[in-house]
């Protein structure tokens, strides 16, 4: 007896194109919303120097000639020295991020598995219901 070979249902033009501009959209807006809601970055913190000089910035000589040759004073860049990100993270937002990760991932791999499952039962013939896969 010949198998006839799984033929997987295609999908139309109209439904691919569908698709590509949904994702787009998504991409879209789970990049934008945290910039949307202050929620990117946490700021910066800024140190004045009263009397900026190479030594009071932390700089040695090796750094403060490339600052020279950069066009750049002691007063100039105290600004850009001064300046530091703040990497501070709450525990709490990340234990909650890394959970819906591992939450997607889970079902992911559930609905995946019972998605081969059918397929292979489709190809092969198994004769137990779908709910007893």
């Amino acid at each position: 007896m010949k198998k006839i070979p799984y033929e997987p249902p295609t999908q139309s033009v109209a439904g691919q194109i569908f698709d590509a501009f949904l994702m787009l959209i998504l991409v879209f807006i789970t990049l934008y919303l945290p910039l949307l809601f202050k929620l990117a970055g946490g700021g910066t913190t800024t140190t004045d120097f009263p009397n900026p000089s190479w030594e009071t910035l932390g700089q040695n000589a090796t750094m403060a000639a490339q600052w020279e040759k950069l066009g750049f004073s002691p007063e100039k860049a105290a600004s850009i020295v001064g300046t530091r990100f703040d990497y501070s993270f709450n525990g709490t937002a990340l234990a909650f991020t890394a959970l819906i990760i591992i939450g997607y991932f889970v079902f992911l791999f559930r609905y995946s598995d019972h998605e081969y499952r059918e397929v292979i039962a489709e190809r092969f013939g198994d004769d137990r219901p779908p709910e007893a896969r």
